[in-house]
């Protein structure tokens, strides 16, 4: 059951995605990334999850982040205003293995660059398909983000495609790799970006986050 309190933190979150998102640059190394905004949250996760798809949704667009029935398409840092004070930067896919070795390469020492060294990097959504759960790659990034100290929250993407029980053991599965992790948030998030389930929360949990490091919504 919501509170007011849960309602007011979803309103907030509304309120802060509901200003026009646009398209700042891309980058394939760190030497190529803009200065960075106030604060910077990141979307990662394996190729083929529906990253895409849920920031289009969190957005409340059609076209923001381009998706496409082929994984792996998404090869750059891609960053994107949502606020003022606010960058969204949607990562690499990871764990593509029919995409070229060299590629794979490239990529997974951008990710890494990239979640070591950011400053401005205020928390990692990292999602996880509620099909799959998490796999040896997935649990990679976490040994990562925990070494670098950079918060992480999970989030479970498609999970309209779980069935009840499916869906609740995935999350418990989850939330018990998860709960002894130095940097990872405690509060898992299930979405389905064609339902549009969660997204509200997706959307609170980055307003209360930027509340806690004292930015104005």
């Amino acid at each position: 059951m919501e509170t007011d309190d849960d309602d007011a933190v979803e309103e907030a979150g509304r309120r802060l995605f509901a200003q026009n998102a646009a398209f700042i640059t891309s980058a394939s190394s760190v030497q190529n990334l803009p200065l960075p905004a106030p604060i910077e949250i990141a979307f990662a996760g394996r190729s083929n999850v529906g990253k895409s798809s849920l920031i289009n949704a969190l957005t409340g667009t059609k076209t923001l982040a381009r998706t496409s029935n082929t994984p792996g398409r998404t090869q750059l840092l891609n960053f994107f205003k949502i606020s003022r004070d606010l960058t969204l930067v949607d990562m690499p896919g990871y764990g593509y293995a029919k995409a070229p070795k060299d590629m794979v390469v490239a990529w997974t020492k951008l990710i890494h660059a990239y979640l070591r060294g950011r400053s401005a990097l205020a928390r990692v959504f990292l999602l996880i398909d509620a099909r799959h759960g998490l796999k040896a790659n997935d649990l990679e990034i976490f040994d990562i983000l925990d070494t670098a100290a950079v918060s992480y929250q999970i989030v479970l993407t498609k999970a309209d495609k779980v069935k009840g029980a499916a869906l609740a053991t995935v999350i418990d599965e989850t939330e018990t790799a998860i709960a002894r992790r130095p940097a990872a948030f405690p509060g898992l998030i299930a979405t389905s970006a064609q339902k549009q389930t969660g997204i509200d929360a997706l959307r609170g949990a980055v307003a209360q986050m930027m509340a806690e490091h004292g930015f104005e919504i």
